[in-house]
């Protein structure tokens, strides 16, 4: 079945599909996806994710009147920022690990707590509610359900596997449909993502799927017969599901292959991984899936919730789910049998025969990405020694200096406006130095803050995309790195939270800055909104509390956070005068502890001494390295192994250097006042 996908080449877009853009706005409403009422029902507003309210009070023409209305008691420790509230019969539901909250929203006061115990985290994204109980997916693979109305404990359900933990925690929301309750596991950890679903009453278990499928089921065949790497293979499950009750079904988006960054040892396409499934949601069969990267070896997971809307082909509206790819291209599906609602074509990309990678990938034919690629970077100043790759370009243990581009549409869920037809995506645009180790497990996100500048390179990216043509109608940057991800309304509205504690309204149509409030602490989640005595509202979690705004809201905004500071490297500094030449490098953890001999990196490589201190330099490696001044100032000789050599510092002042053999190994000195009294000679060495 995946040939027949991945070769598909759908249906062109006709003259007669622009025509229909020229429809009322009343059809298009009503071949829209379900649509929020005065509730937000779950974490992403309806049963298809669409983060769209139908109410309109207000709109383009009042939003300057919007105020804080009321801030809410404070959870502690604070919800992170990718919490998402539901809203039902009066409460608001969010989850602040280790705890649920359930806030009056007629108070602001905290109505009850629930605190699974130790070891038990709620699901960072949040809840679902349904039938008089809200459902929380828990870090030990638990799931539970509680009364709505006083927290009670109702039934604990243990899904995961005890052989494998801590395998199989819950991060994304539960999604509650047709009387069954399902959850999304975590694969990062050396096993197979799943999705579980229970019987809403008793928590019994209905069905099970597996991600990646055993030997003889279909889709093994995309993975080795020769080893067990389907036992490890990924996949996880980060984000909540959706539904179509109309059509039976449940669809959910898949995470990366595992070794996140190594593919040597699972040749194959790894079905399925980085895929959109569309499960039959009373047996969990299999319907359809598509895959929209292959052999995943840039840990390239679907990082935001799929959303389900009406289309039109040739005039008529088709029901179709949209998933947007980390590098920032939006794919449309036929929601009946996952096929390509445009041509989808196979690209060449770069290629690493050890790795096994696919020698092509799927791009929608004419489609904006939302991210820049390698061309835009390469463009940017970079520093002295690394070389910049593009997307799909392999990370390489021989090849220690590539910068790539950030897979950066993770973590924020998108929204979807039947009005404008538009797509509202959030996400990072930036580089990071993509490396990997010898050892196909070892995993480690931790190298960027080792360039110089890198982090002043990216800013954050809201994004509308035209889904009648997948181009962009739209785009705005921020300094601030990725919004919270957007809400959109009836009232012509863009709503989302930005890293400096701003809630921001914008045109739905032309993206034009319509309102922001400062709410004086960064962050922010994904706003949302809803109805409470005729009035509308919108809010959002910030800083412990829940922001609550209205029309004619009278709490005034505060003093905008200070910026964090920024500097060309960042990181720990660490008081010391002897720095090695290599690190003994640990990884995440993730599959238990790994290690390699960094040799590209300085231990520490941020020093801080006193002015007068001779800085020594340990060739702890096999290479050989002369450390030097990046403005030429000063040297070492050549260090080669055991070597030690030296340079006094008597000015205070940051002095960055490098390595004259390896030019991206980067490290400063940080040189404070000495101290009164201390002694100090002039001149450096």
């Amino acid at each position: 079945m995946q040939e027949t996908l991945r070769y598909q080449s759908g249906r062109r877009r006709t003259f007669a599909r622009f025509l229909a853009s020229v429809v009322t706005m009343a059809a298009s409403i009503a071949f829209a996806a379900p649509l929020a009422s005065g509730q937000w029902s779950t974490v992403d507003g309806d049963s298809g994710n669409t983060r769209y309210s139908s109410l309109s009070q207000i709109n383009a023409q009042n939003v300057t009147q919007l105020g804080a209305a009321w801030i809410s008691e404070k959870m502690q420790p604070a919800p992170t920022s990718r919490a998402m509230p539901v809203f039902d019969d009066g409460l608001l539901f969010v989850t602040a690990p280790p705890s649920v909250y359930a806030v009056s929203i007629s108070t602001g006061k905290i109505a009850w707590r629930y605190n699974p115990g130790p070891g038990a985290l709620p699901a960072r994204e949040g809840v679902a509610v349904g039938d008089g109980m809200v459902f929380v997916g828990l870090s030990n693979a638990n799931v539970v359900a509680l009364r709505e109305n006083t927290g009670e404990l109702v039934w604990k359900t243990f899904v995961g596997d005890h052989l494998h933990e801590p395998s199989a925690g819950a991060s994304g929301a539960p999604l509650f449909a047709d009387g069954l309750v399902s959850i999304g596991l975590n694969a990062d950890y050396g096993y197979r993502g799943q999705i579980i679903a229970l019987d809403a009453k008793t928590g019994r278990e209905a069905w099970r799927f597996f991600v990646v499928p055993a030997p003889g089921q279909p889709g093994s065949e995309t993975w080795p017969k020769n080893n067990n790497s389907w036992q490890h293979g990924g996949g996880a499950i980060w984000l909540v599901g959706t539904s179509d009750p109309q059509l039976g079904m449940v669809f959910y988006v898949t995470g990366n292959a595992v070794p996140q960054y190594a593919g040597e040892n699972r040749p194959g396409d790894n079905l399925f991984t980085d895929s959109v499934l569309g499960l039959d949601s009373k047996t969990g069969k299999l319907r359809w899936y598509y895959q929209v990267v292959h052999h995943d070896i840039w840990e390239a997971d679907i990082a935001e919730p799929p959303v389900l809307f009406t289309d039109r082909v040739n005039g008529k509206p088709v029901k179709a789910i949209a998933a947007i790819r980390t590098d920032g291209y939006l794919f449309m599906l036929d929601r009946v049998t996952g096929k390509p609602l445009d041509r989808i074509v196979e690209r060449p990309v770069p290629q690493d025969p050890f790795q096994k990678t696919a020698a092509t990938q799927p791009y929608p034919v004419g489609a904006q990405p939302a991210l820049p690629d390698c061309g835009y970077w390469r463009k940017q100043p970079l520093p002295q020694g690394f070389e910049v790759g593009c997307f799909f370009t392999p990370a390489s243990a021989q090849k220690p200096n590539l910068l790539g581009p950030v897979y950066g549409m993770r973590a924020t869920p998108m929204a979807y406006d039947p009005q404008t037809r538009f797509f509202y995506v959030t996400g990072n645009a930036g580089l990071q130095w993509f490396r990997r180790a010898a050892d196909p497990d070892f995993f480690s996100l931790s190298f960027n803050g080792r360039v110089p500048g890198l982090n002043q390179l990216g800013y954050g990216v809201l994004a509308a995309i035209d889904s009648r043509t997948d181009k962009i109608a739209w785009k705005k940057e921020f300094p601030e790195l990725r919004p919270s991800g957007a809400l959109t309304t009836a009232g012509d509205l863009v709503f989302q939270m930005v890293g400096d504690g701003s809630m921001q309204a914008y045109d739905a149509k032309s993206g034009t800055l319509a309102w922001q409030f400062q709410t004086g602490t960064t962050g922010g989640s994904p706003p949302i909104s809803f109805e409470s005595d005729g009035q509308q509202y919108i809010a959002t979690v910030v800083g412990g509390a829940i922001w609550a705004f209205k029309l004619g809201g009278t709490i005034p905004a505060r003093p905008a956070p200070p910026a964090p500071p920024q500097g060309r490297f960042t990181g720990a500094v660490v008081d010391t005068s002897t720095i090695e030449t290599s690190t003994l490098a640990r990884d995440a953890g993730i599959t238990g502890e790994h290690y390699f001999t960094d040799e590209y990196e300085f231990n520490p490589y941020l020093a801080r001494v006193k002015a007068g201190t001779r800085v020594v330099w340990k060739n702890n490696g096999t290479l050989t390295h002369t450390i030097v001044a990046l403005d030429g100032s000063w040297s070492t000789a050549p260090l080669g192994p055991l070597d030690v050599g030296t340079v006094k510092f008597d000015k205070p002042g940051k002095y960055p250097y490098h390595c004259k053999e390896y030019p991206w190994e980067y490290g400063e000195i940080i040189v404070e006042p000495a101290s009164p009294g201390q002694a100090s000679t002039s001149g450096q060495k």
